[in-house]
């Protein structure tokens, strides 16, 4: 039996798309036991779903017993309804440490909320969903080690946690690994459309797609050398990966756009906080 199992409730607020994901991973790792866990979720499709998996659910945070006392709050709500929700849950995080995946949204505005409350922004990504995700986060000072350790065991069963002691940086990671899979999934999609226009079977552009992001991605983990020597490493003088190379690396073409989508993603993530 893991540590934060043993050791008090978890609530969820909210189980959409990440809310699940980060759920069933939890589930799935032995995190967090069914009977532990608490969904608090207002769409009865989405509650149906969440207790499906064994926990137990609630249709408003009215429905939540007085007296319950979470050692862990998940905010898992959408940015632009954070502010509204936190007041009807102020009575039950007294001793918790809630921690909020809403992009953009401040700690300040979780104090605002909620009180003097230990309280931790977390940016994950969708990849958590499988254990192969990316979470950044920023705790507040009224979070104890032993909190940061078992925030930090927690989201570990979505990936890797990496701990930034600016708030602002959280903006940054969002724009990298919190955004990032949707440029990856972009640029699979690319690659198979150009796959098909050489004349590929359109399944067969896909699989290659998929299979070649997904192998750069893991021997780009597994090597000890930075991905500039690997890209060195496959391409042979004269040959056609300089070929494609010298397309995308004109100009720093493909860094460049990539720079200004990660800027675009950060310049919104602080648009949200401000909006927050």
């Amino acid at each position: 039996m893991t540590e934060v199992a043993t050791k008090g409730e978890l609530l969820l607020v909210g189980c959409g798309n990440m809310g699940r994901a980060m759920l069933q991973g939890w589930l799935a790792a032995g995190f967090v036991r069914p009977d532990d866990a608490h969904v608090v979720e207002p769409a009865e499709a989405l509650r149906a779903e969440a207790g499906a998996l064994g926990v137990r659910t609630y249709a408003s945070a009215g429905a939540l017993d007085a007296g319950f006392r979470p050692a862990i709050v998940v905010l898992a709500v959408k940015p632009q309804v954070m502010a509204a929700v936190l007041q009807a849950y102020r009575s039950h995080v007294t001793e918790s440490v809630v921690v909020s995946i809403a992009a953009g949204v401040p700690v300040s505005v979780l104090e605002t909320g909620l009180g003097e409350v230990a309280a931790v922004r977390a940016m994950p990504n969708t990849p958590a969903a499988i254990g192969k995700g990316s979470t950044v986060i920023f705790a507040n000072r009224r979070v104890s080690v032993q909190q940061t350790e078992r925030v930090t065991r927690l989201l570990s069963a979505g990936g890797a946690v990496h701990r930034v002691e600016r708030e602002a940086l959280i903006d940054a990671a969002t724009a990298l690994s919190g955004s990032g899979p949707a440029y990856v999934f972009h640029f699979i999609e690319g690659l198979a459309e150009a796959g098909t226009q050489l004349g590929l079977p359109p399944q067969t552009a896909l699989a290659l797609a998929r299979e070649t992001v997904f192998g750069a991605g893991a021997l780009a983990m597994a090597a000890n050398t930075l991905p500039a020597e690997l890209r060195r490493q496959v391409t042979s003088p004269g040959g056609t990966t300089e070929a494609a190379l010298r397309v995308l690396m004109e100009n720093d073409a493909l860094k460049g756009l990539l720079s200004l989508a990660a800027n675009a993603a950060h310049h919104r993530a602080v648009e949200l906080a401000n909006e927050a």
